[in-house]
């Protein structure tokens, strides 16, 4: 599992004064970077392998201003050339979201998928989600 703490700033939240649905995606996004650093450790978009075939969140909870939240990723399937990462979102000791994005190792010049590589498989074994 990888693990991130944030504290969610003032302009995160809704009128409700909730935080607003739109930023966990980004959330996930940037909490999925210990994983894109396996694919390119420099993060340099010019040599990118990886595509987003789905995302799906759920809410749980609610999430709230001033209120520090940890957010927990894990590798939930690997596939031959894809693979999910499941995340979660914690604030006050309960998970208030979870969600998976669908990824793809990817060949951008020739279009296609390729094989997850043997070390990626090894080090996603390490993060594997289990209830």
């Amino acid at each position: 599992m990888f693990t991130e703490s944030l504290m969610p700033r003032f302009s995160d939240t809704d009128a409700l004064g909730h935080i607003n649905n739109t930023k966990i995606p980004v959330w996930f996004e940037g909490a999925r970077e210990p994983i894109f650093r396996l694919f390119t450790p420099d993060l340099d978009p010019k040599d990118w392998h990886l595509i987003i075939a789905k995302i799906e969140i759920n809410y749980h909870g609610q999430l709230f201003f001033g209120q520090q939240i940890e957010i927990r990723t894990y590798i939930g399937r690997i596939g031959g050339a894809s693979f999910d990462v499941y995340q979660e979102l914690w604030q006050h000791g309960e998970k208030c979201v979870s969600g998976t994005a669908a990824m793809v190792h990817f060949d951008y010049p020739t279009q296609s998928s390729k094989k997850l590589p043997d070390d990626i498989r090894a080090e996603f074994s390490q993060h594997l989600y289990s209830e």
